[in-house]
């Protein structure tokens, strides 16, 4: 049995489609695909797979007709890809099984394809197998039920050429104990964190270094702490297999801001190496956050617990979105203030999207203020589904949100905000031993400097500010010269982000203008 994995494209526009700089930093694509590498090891091991990931490689159609079966899974912004793939596999004609989270949220939009596997693929892709074997022509299959996470299978790491990504991805635990208004997470894996054992995780790292990888990991988890006595566990049995492999890999992790006030597991996190903590910030505003029932980002200042992840050594990224109900008119202000203050370099900020299986988008339904089958996007082209959001009726006029949100990024965009950040990141880092590059990875690094020197340093925009930092940071902090220069670095995409969204927020205005819904709260365009 012959299985094609297909990994769709990610559009180049994307918050979370750095390509640009990773090609400048060695690599073709962020991520490897993690979701196809764990489907892989959920079909029987007597198949035989191949991986093409459109993110790395162009497309070879000579592989369908290699192919007994093909598989892709895709995330919302993937969408258009996925049903160009359907239709593709059906010209070659091919059944093709379709999964992922972009599926769940959104079943009906697949309808074309072969099978459906939706929810969590350990208690799903069973289901699929069974009528395989029975050989039924099609089906959907779902479950509510939550796998146990130490039966979920080593993933297939050997099918990746992990020299085309920047990082690898792993998965520790699914779920999360907070209770976000806007969020599918805890719809589509629940509130109670499931773990796998530290020592399963050690298998998975082994396998990893096997397969090539070696640098950045990152753990996927939606909120890594969500079990913070399991996290604690894992973080000793890694930090101890990091001592006795010699560092093979450092790491990235998604939390909640409340990580800051834990002492006892910043202190672990530094032991095990890892570096770089993702936070859904979402609004510096306190009554929002307790309307979207965040309450855990209200625990402590926002500004002074992103100061103390970065004195404990994490760089911070951050999520910001604008457009919920009773956020202030004075929310960009606020927002550009949190942002500057805390020293966050790269904040991604997007447009609240109303998914239709969360309390927010069952909420709007019922208030009349969102119909799911026409507000959703369906079928058609995405930069982003951030980018794209307001798909209800919101309270303030949208033009006064989009407006909001494009001087957002204008200002916290504007090369000297933030070079200014990145290196105010960096002097404050606090770090020791750990991951250290190999004579390959150095000359890699090397490289990568020369590149983003010729990217930044000599360009009239970007020029007085990138040396700046650089000369700061040499003459202050050298020991955090790399983590200025990453953060630096990924300028070259947002940059360019920026400069696409901003006037493509500003036509979306126009065009609700034109229409006369810029100030009748008809949002979505």
């Amino acid at each position: 049995m012959k299985c094609l994995l297909v990994c769709t494209r990610v559009p180049d526009f994307s918050f979370l489609n750095y390509k640009d700089v990773c090609e400048l930093l060695g690599a073709k694509y962020p991520a490897s695909p993690l979701s196809l590498l764990t489907v892989a090891a959920l079909l029987p091991q007597d198949w035989e797979f191949r991986l093409l990931d459109l993110n790395v490689e162009e497309m070879d159609v000579s592989l369908f007709d290699w192919a007994d079966l093909v598989m892709a899974t895709g995330m919302i912004p993937q969408q258009a890809g996925v049903l160009e793939l359907i239709e593709l596999a059906h010209a070659h004609g091919k059944r093709i099984v379709v999964g992922g989270p972009g599926l769940t949220s959104q079943p009906e939009v697949y309808a074309a394809a072969d099978y459906r596997v939706l929810d969590e693929g350990e208690i799903t892709v069973p289901l699929f197998l069974a009528d395989w074997r029975a050989g039924v022509p099609r089906g959907t299959y779902r479950s509510d039920e939550k796998p146990d996470m130490t039966q979920s299978p080593t993933p297939r790491f050997d099918l990746a050429d992990f020299s085309g990504y920047e990082h690898a991805d792993v998965q520790f635990s699914r779920g999360c104990p907070c209770n976000c208004e806007f969020c599918d997470v805890i719809e589509v894996h629940g509130r109670r964190p499931r773990t796998k054992t530290p020592e399963q995780m050690l298998r998975e790292l082994d396998a990893l270094a096997r397969a090539g990888h070696r640098g950045h990991v990152h753990i996927v988890d939606d909120n890594f702490i969500g079990n913070r006595r399991e996290a604690a566990r894992f973080l000793r049995e890694l930090a101890a297999w990091g001592r006795a492999n010699r560092y093979p890999f450092f790491y990235g992790i998604n939390a909640t801001i409340s990580l800051a006030d834990d002492p006892e597991l910043l202190a672990l996190m530094r032991a095990a190496d890892v570096r770089f903590v993702f936070c859904g910030i979402e609004t510096p505003d306190r009554e929002v956050l307790l309307r979207i029932h965040k309450e855990v980002n209200t625990r402590s200042p926002i500004v002074r617990s992103v100061h103390r992840l970065q004195e404990s050594g994490l760089v911070v990224t951050a999520g910001f979105i604008l457009g919920f109900d009773h956020e202030s008119p004075a929310v960009a202000d606020e927002v550009i203030a949190c942002v500057e203050e805390s020293g966050i370099a790269m904040a991604l900020v997007g447009l609240l999207v109303a998914l239709p299986a969360t309390q927010l988008g069952r909420r709007l339904a019922a208030e009349g203020r969102f119909t799911p089958e026409e507000d959703m996007p369906q079928g058609r082209a995405m930069v982003d589904q951030t980018t794209e959001g307001l798909n209800f009726r919101t309270l303030r006029p949208p033009a006064e949100i989009l407006s909001d949100y494009a001087a957002v990024l204008r200002r916290i965009y504007h090369p000297e905000s933030y070079f200014a950040r990145a290196r105010a990141t960096a002097l404050r880092l606090r770090r020791k031993g750990g991951h250290r590059p190999s004579p390959r990875e150095g000359l890699r690094l090397l490289r990568a400097f020369g590149r983003v020197v010729a990217r930044l340093g000599f360009r009239r925009a970007t020029a007085r500010y990138f040396w700046g930092s650089v000369l700061r940071v040499l003459l202050t902090r050298p020991s955090a010269l790399e983590d200025a220069f990453i953060q630096m670095a990924l300028y070259v995409h947002l940059g360019k982000q920026v400069g696409f969204l901003v006037p493509a927020v500003e036509d979306r205005i126009r065009r609700l203008e034109v229409a006369g819904e810029a100030a009748c709260g008809l949002a979505f365009a």
